[in-house]
């Protein structure tokens, strides 16, 4: 069953936070979006495991960011006074990740924000986004950060 709720009816917002200034800012989007809609936040930070390791792999260093990731998150969400959950996972693919939360969480929309990064001369939206459009069952927001000026070249 599809959901498709009109922007004034979303209820709660998954975000997916990496600490890029692209993130950060589609973060600000979303803390906007569910103050204004007195929506749910959560936010959501996932480990990358590499296919050499095993996918519960201790990878202390990476969860470590994670946990700073997801603090300075919740801190950037009570600045619009918001209680935002969050979570991290690891995972094999982090698209899959994502929608496998965004289900899990029955959120109305899932916010990404995007680097702007091109590949081969084409503007490339990366895996994890092109993953999530294709198959989270709900909205997806996707929010590309400005270009900085030598990207326009």
């Amino acid at each position: 069953m599809v959901r498709m709720a009109p922007p004034e009816a979303v209820r709660s917002v998954l975000v997916v936070v990496d600490g890029t200034p692209a993130s950060n800012y589609a973060l600000a989007v979303a803390c906007e979006t569910a103050k204004r809609q007195h929506a749910s936040i959560f936010a959501l930070h996932v480990v990358e495991v590499p296919r050499r390791l095993p996918v519960d792999a201790e990878m202390s260093a990476e969860l470590e960011r994670g946990e700073q990731i997801l603090a300075a998150a919740e801190a950037a969400a009570a600045k619009y006074d918001l209680k935002m959950e969050g979570n991290i996972l690891q995972a094999r693919n982090v698209g899959s990740a994502v929608v496998d939360e965004a289900v899990a969480l029955r959120v109305d929309a899932v916010v990404i924000g995007l680097a702007y990064h091109r590949s081969y001369g084409r503007y490339d939206i990366g895996q994890m986004a092109q993953f999530v459009l294709e198959n989270a069952p709900t909205q997806v927001w996707v929010i590309r950060y400005p270009p900085t000026a030598e990207q326009l070249g």
